[in-house]
Protein backbone atom coordinates (compact mmCIF):
# COMPACT_ATOMS: atom_id res chain seq x y z
CA UNK A 1 0.00 0.00 0.00
CA UNK A 2 1.51 3.33 -1.07
CA UNK A 3 2.31 5.78 1.64
CA UNK A 4 0.31 8.98 1.47
CA UNK A 5 2.27 12.17 0.98
CA UNK A 6 2.33 14.39 4.09
CA UNK A 7 0.19 17.46 3.53
CA UNK A 8 2.06 20.77 3.69
CA UNK A 9 1.22 22.95 6.65
CA UNK A 10 -0.72 26.09 5.69
CA UNK A 11 1.28 29.31 5.72
CA UNK A 12 0.85 31.21 8.94
CA UNK A 13 -0.36 34.78 8.76
CA UNK A 14 -0.20 37.52 11.36
CA UNK A 15 -1.12 41.17 11.45
CA UNK A 16 -2.74 44.10 13.20
CA UNK A 17 -6.31 45.28 12.68
CA UNK A 18 -7.29 48.68 14.10
CA UNK A 19 -10.91 49.36 15.05
CA UNK A 20 -11.71 53.07 14.72
CA UNK A 21 -14.97 54.92 15.02
CA UNK A 22 -16.90 57.63 16.79
CA UNK A 23 -17.35 57.39 20.57
CA UNK A 24 -19.77 54.66 21.66
CA UNK A 25 -19.91 53.01 18.22
CA UNK A 26 -19.33 49.63 19.91
CA UNK A 27 -15.58 49.20 19.40
CA UNK A 28 -14.89 47.62 22.80
CA UNK A 29 -17.90 45.31 22.47
CA UNK A 30 -16.59 44.14 19.09
CA UNK A 31 -13.10 43.68 20.52
CA UNK A 32 -14.47 41.44 23.27
CA UNK A 33 -16.39 39.42 20.66
CA UNK A 34 -13.20 38.89 18.66
CA UNK A 35 -11.30 37.84 21.78
CA UNK A 36 -14.06 35.57 23.05
CA UNK A 37 -13.50 37.06 26.51
CA UNK A 38 -13.65 40.45 28.21
CA UNK A 39 -10.47 42.43 27.56
CA UNK A 40 -11.97 45.93 27.24
CA UNK A 41 -14.49 47.70 29.46
CA UNK A 42 -17.89 48.64 28.07
CA UNK A 43 -20.33 51.29 29.31
CA UNK A 44 -23.19 53.24 27.71
CA UNK A 45 -21.18 56.45 28.23
CA UNK A 46 -19.09 57.89 25.42
CA UNK A 47 -15.27 58.06 25.64
CA UNK A 48 -15.01 55.15 28.07
CA UNK A 49 -11.90 53.72 26.36
CA UNK A 50 -8.86 55.88 27.04
CA UNK A 51 -5.98 53.91 25.61
CA UNK A 52 -5.20 51.29 23.00
CA UNK A 53 -5.98 47.72 24.05
CA UNK A 54 -5.08 44.69 21.96
CA UNK A 55 -7.09 41.49 21.65
CA UNK A 56 -5.39 38.46 20.12
CA UNK A 57 -7.35 35.76 18.35
CA UNK A 58 -6.67 32.90 15.95
CA UNK A 59 -8.59 32.15 12.78
CA UNK A 60 -7.26 29.04 11.03
CA UNK A 61 -3.54 29.60 10.40
CA UNK A 62 -3.85 33.36 11.00
CA UNK A 63 -3.25 35.28 14.22
CA UNK A 64 -5.19 38.53 14.29
CA UNK A 65 -4.18 41.28 16.69
CA UNK A 66 -7.08 43.69 17.09
CA UNK A 67 -6.45 47.19 18.41
CA UNK A 68 -9.32 48.85 20.25
CA UNK A 69 -8.79 52.60 19.99
CA UNK A 70 -10.46 55.45 21.87
CA UNK A 71 -13.34 57.06 19.98
CA UNK A 72 -12.29 59.76 17.54
CA UNK A 73 -14.05 63.06 18.14
CA UNK A 74 -13.25 66.80 18.33
CA UNK A 75 -11.02 66.98 21.44
CA UNK A 76 -11.22 69.90 23.84
CA UNK A 77 -9.13 68.86 26.84
CA UNK A 78 -5.58 67.51 27.16
CA UNK A 79 -6.76 63.98 28.00
CA UNK A 80 -9.11 64.03 25.02
CA UNK A 81 -6.25 65.13 22.71
CA UNK A 82 -4.14 62.24 24.01
CA UNK A 83 -6.99 59.77 23.43
CA UNK A 84 -7.56 60.89 19.83
CA UNK A 85 -3.81 60.83 19.14
CA UNK A 86 -3.69 57.23 20.46
CA UNK A 87 -6.55 56.27 18.13
CA UNK A 88 -4.82 57.65 15.05
CA UNK A 89 -1.50 56.13 16.11
CA UNK A 90 -3.13 52.71 16.40
CA UNK A 91 -4.66 53.06 12.95
CA UNK A 92 -1.42 54.29 11.41
CA UNK A 93 0.55 51.11 12.09
CA UNK A 94 -2.23 48.60 11.32
CA UNK A 95 -2.32 46.16 8.41
CA UNK A 96 -6.08 46.74 8.11
CA UNK A 97 -8.50 49.33 9.47
CA UNK A 98 -12.13 48.77 10.40
CA UNK A 99 -14.32 51.85 10.51
CA UNK A 100 -17.12 50.96 12.90
CA UNK A 101 -20.29 53.00 12.49
CA UNK A 102 -23.31 52.91 14.78
CA UNK A 103 -26.06 52.26 12.23
CA UNK A 104 -28.63 53.92 14.47
CA UNK A 105 -26.62 57.12 14.70
CA UNK A 106 -25.87 57.24 10.98
CA UNK A 107 -23.33 59.36 9.12
CA UNK A 108 -22.52 61.90 11.83
CA UNK A 109 -19.88 64.60 12.16
CA UNK A 110 -17.40 62.36 14.01
CA UNK A 111 -17.57 59.76 11.22
CA UNK A 112 -17.04 62.48 8.59
CA UNK A 113 -13.98 63.66 10.52
CA UNK A 114 -12.58 60.12 10.58
CA UNK A 115 -13.09 59.73 6.82
CA UNK A 116 -11.26 63.01 6.26
CA UNK A 117 -8.40 61.70 8.40
CA UNK A 118 -8.23 58.42 6.48
CA UNK A 119 -8.17 60.31 3.18
CA UNK A 120 -5.40 62.62 4.43
CA UNK A 121 -3.37 59.60 5.56
CA UNK A 122 -4.10 57.81 2.28
CA UNK A 123 -5.31 54.76 4.19
CA UNK A 124 -7.95 52.31 3.04
CA UNK A 125 -10.58 50.86 5.36
CA UNK A 126 -13.34 48.29 5.69
CA UNK A 127 -16.77 49.64 6.63
CA UNK A 128 -18.50 47.82 9.49
CA UNK A 129 -22.07 48.86 10.25
CA UNK A 130 -22.83 47.93 13.85
CA UNK A 131 -26.07 47.65 15.82
CA UNK A 132 -27.94 46.61 12.69
CA UNK A 133 -30.61 44.99 14.86
CA UNK A 134 -31.78 48.50 15.80
CA UNK A 135 -32.32 49.79 12.23
CA UNK A 136 -34.82 48.96 9.49
CA UNK A 137 -33.21 47.24 6.48
CA UNK A 138 -34.09 49.99 3.93
CA UNK A 139 -32.45 52.58 6.22
CA UNK A 140 -29.44 50.31 6.65
CA UNK A 141 -28.97 49.93 2.89
CA UNK A 142 -29.36 53.68 2.40
CA UNK A 143 -26.70 54.37 5.05
CA UNK A 144 -24.32 51.87 3.46
CA UNK A 145 -24.78 53.52 0.07
CA UNK A 146 -24.21 57.01 1.54
CA UNK A 147 -21.00 55.99 3.30
CA UNK A 148 -19.64 54.11 0.30
CA UNK A 149 -20.31 57.15 -1.88
CA UNK A 150 -18.24 59.26 0.52
CA UNK A 151 -15.27 56.86 0.74
CA UNK A 152 -13.92 53.97 -1.37
CA UNK A 153 -14.25 51.22 1.23
CA UNK A 154 -12.57 47.90 0.41
CA UNK A 155 -15.59 45.99 1.70
CA UNK A 156 -18.74 46.47 3.81
CA UNK A 157 -19.94 44.25 6.65
CA UNK A 158 -23.08 44.48 8.74
CA UNK A 159 -22.93 43.17 12.30
CA UNK A 160 -24.48 43.28 15.76
CA UNK A 161 -21.42 43.18 18.02
CA UNK A 162 -23.47 42.77 21.19
CA UNK A 163 -24.59 39.27 20.18
CA UNK A 164 -21.91 38.40 17.63
CA UNK A 165 -24.08 38.39 14.51
CA UNK A 166 -21.85 38.71 11.44
CA UNK A 167 -18.61 38.82 13.45
CA UNK A 168 -17.36 35.37 12.35
CA UNK A 169 -17.66 36.29 8.65
CA UNK A 170 -15.76 39.52 9.30
CA UNK A 171 -13.00 37.69 11.17
CA UNK A 172 -12.56 35.15 8.33
CA UNK A 173 -12.34 37.96 5.78
CA UNK A 174 -9.69 39.75 7.81
CA UNK A 175 -7.63 36.58 8.34
CA UNK A 176 -7.26 36.18 4.57
CA UNK A 177 -6.01 39.77 4.23
CA UNK A 178 -3.14 39.53 6.70
CA UNK A 179 0.46 39.23 5.51
CA UNK A 180 2.22 35.87 5.60
CA UNK A 181 4.48 35.62 8.64
CA UNK A 182 5.02 34.02 12.04
CA UNK A 183 2.67 34.58 14.94
CA UNK A 184 3.76 37.27 17.37
CA UNK A 185 2.03 35.94 20.50
CA UNK A 186 1.49 32.52 22.11
CA UNK A 187 -1.64 30.77 20.84
CA UNK A 188 -3.46 31.00 24.18
CA UNK A 189 -2.74 34.70 24.85
CA UNK A 190 -5.89 36.84 24.62
CA UNK A 191 -4.56 40.35 25.21
CA UNK A 192 -1.44 42.42 25.84
CA UNK A 193 -3.04 44.17 28.82
CA UNK A 194 -1.53 43.19 32.19
CA UNK A 195 -3.70 41.81 34.99
CA UNK A 196 -2.95 44.93 37.07
CA UNK A 197 -4.21 47.19 34.28
CA UNK A 198 -7.21 44.96 33.59
CA UNK A 199 -8.16 45.13 37.27
CA UNK A 200 -7.94 48.94 37.21
CA UNK A 201 -10.05 49.07 34.04
CA UNK A 202 -12.74 46.83 35.55
CA UNK A 203 -13.03 49.12 38.58
CA UNK A 204 -13.11 52.18 36.31
CA UNK A 205 -15.97 50.57 34.37
CA UNK A 206 -17.99 50.18 37.59
CA UNK A 207 -17.14 53.78 38.47
CA UNK A 208 -18.56 54.93 35.11
CA UNK A 209 -21.71 52.90 35.63
CA UNK A 210 -22.36 54.16 39.17
CA UNK A 211 -21.50 57.84 38.80
CA UNK A 212 -23.05 60.45 36.57
CA UNK A 213 -22.35 63.63 34.62
CA UNK A 214 -18.71 64.71 34.35
CA UNK A 215 -17.34 62.97 37.45
CA UNK A 216 -16.23 59.71 35.77
CA UNK A 217 -14.27 61.72 33.17
CA UNK A 218 -12.41 63.56 35.95
CA UNK A 219 -11.41 60.34 37.72
CA UNK A 220 -9.01 57.51 37.10
CA UNK A 221 -8.14 54.23 38.80
CA UNK A 222 -4.67 52.81 39.44
CA UNK A 223 -3.70 49.45 40.89
CA UNK A 224 -1.13 50.29 43.57
CA UNK A 225 -0.63 46.86 45.14
CA UNK A 226 -1.02 43.27 43.90
CA UNK A 227 -0.15 40.56 46.42
CA UNK A 228 -0.40 36.84 45.73
CA UNK A 229 -1.61 35.04 48.88
CA UNK A 230 -0.71 31.52 50.01
CA UNK A 231 -4.26 30.21 49.55
CA UNK A 232 -4.19 31.13 45.83
CA UNK A 233 -6.25 34.28 46.21
CA UNK A 234 -4.97 37.78 45.45
CA UNK A 235 -5.10 41.01 47.45
CA UNK A 236 -5.52 44.09 45.24
CA UNK A 237 -5.31 47.67 46.46
CA UNK A 238 -6.47 50.41 44.12
CA UNK A 239 -6.73 54.17 44.29
CA UNK A 240 -9.52 56.16 42.67
CA UNK A 241 -8.09 59.60 41.88
CA UNK A 242 -10.41 62.60 41.56
CA UNK A 243 -9.54 66.21 40.75
CA UNK A 244 -11.49 68.07 43.46
CA UNK A 245 -12.14 67.73 47.19
CA UNK A 246 -15.87 68.06 46.45
CA UNK A 247 -15.71 64.92 44.27
CA UNK A 248 -14.41 62.67 47.02
CA UNK A 249 -17.65 62.44 49.09
CA UNK A 250 -19.61 61.75 45.88
CA UNK A 251 -17.42 58.76 45.07
CA UNK A 252 -17.53 57.54 48.66
CA UNK A 253 -21.29 58.01 48.99
CA UNK A 254 -23.25 58.28 52.22
CA UNK A 255 -21.63 56.04 54.80
CA UNK A 256 -19.24 54.78 52.11
CA UNK A 257 -22.08 52.99 50.29
CA UNK A 258 -21.15 54.07 46.75
CA UNK A 259 -17.51 53.04 46.91
CA UNK A 260 -18.50 49.76 48.61
CA UNK A 261 -20.95 49.03 45.80
CA UNK A 262 -18.33 49.85 43.15
CA UNK A 263 -15.83 47.60 44.94
CA UNK A 264 -18.31 44.72 45.29
CA UNK A 265 -19.20 44.83 41.58
CA UNK A 266 -15.55 45.04 40.54
CA UNK A 267 -14.49 42.21 42.85
CA UNK A 268 -17.24 39.92 41.55
CA UNK A 269 -16.21 40.46 37.93
CA UNK A 270 -12.49 40.16 38.69
CA UNK A 271 -13.07 36.80 40.39
CA UNK A 272 -14.74 35.57 37.20
CA UNK A 273 -11.97 36.94 34.95
CA UNK A 274 -9.08 35.74 37.13
CA UNK A 275 -10.81 32.51 38.20
CA UNK A 276 -9.87 32.88 41.87
CA UNK A 277 -10.82 34.73 45.02
CA UNK A 278 -10.08 38.45 45.02
CA UNK A 279 -9.71 40.71 48.05
CA UNK A 280 -10.22 44.22 46.66
CA UNK A 281 -9.57 47.38 48.65
CA UNK A 282 -10.42 50.78 47.19
CA UNK A 283 -9.18 54.16 48.39
CA UNK A 284 -10.23 57.59 47.12
CA UNK A 285 -7.65 60.36 46.89
CA UNK A 286 -7.64 63.89 45.53
CA UNK A 287 -4.98 64.68 42.94
CA UNK A 288 -6.05 68.06 41.62
CA UNK A 289 -3.90 68.16 38.51
CA UNK A 290 -3.75 64.50 37.52
CA UNK A 291 -5.16 65.47 34.10
CA UNK A 292 -1.94 67.48 33.56
CA UNK A 293 0.46 64.93 35.08
CA UNK A 294 2.65 63.11 32.49
CA UNK A 295 3.05 60.14 34.87
CA UNK A 296 -0.69 59.50 34.89
CA UNK A 297 -0.68 59.42 31.08
CA UNK A 298 2.18 56.90 31.06
CA UNK A 299 0.16 54.77 33.51
CA UNK A 300 -2.71 54.77 30.98
CA UNK A 301 -0.38 54.01 28.07
CA UNK A 302 -0.91 57.45 26.49
CA UNK A 303 1.58 59.98 25.17
CA UNK A 304 1.45 63.27 27.07
CA UNK A 305 0.37 66.02 24.65
CA UNK A 306 2.10 69.35 25.03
Amino acid sequence: MAETEPQPMPETRCGYVAIVGAPNAGKSTLLNQFAGSKVAIVTPKVQTTRTRIQAITVEGAAQLIFIDTPGIFEPKRRLERAMVAAAWSGAGDADAILLLVDAGRGFDGDTRRILDGLKAAKRGAILVLNKIDTVRRPDLLALSAELNAAFAFAATFMIAAVNGDGVADLRRHLAALLPVGPWLFPEDQLTDITERMLAAEVTREKLFLKLHDELPYNSTVETESWKELKDGSVRIEQVVYVTKDSHKPIVLGKGGRTIKSIGADARKELEQLLDRRVHLFLFVKVRERWLDDPERYREMGLDFPK
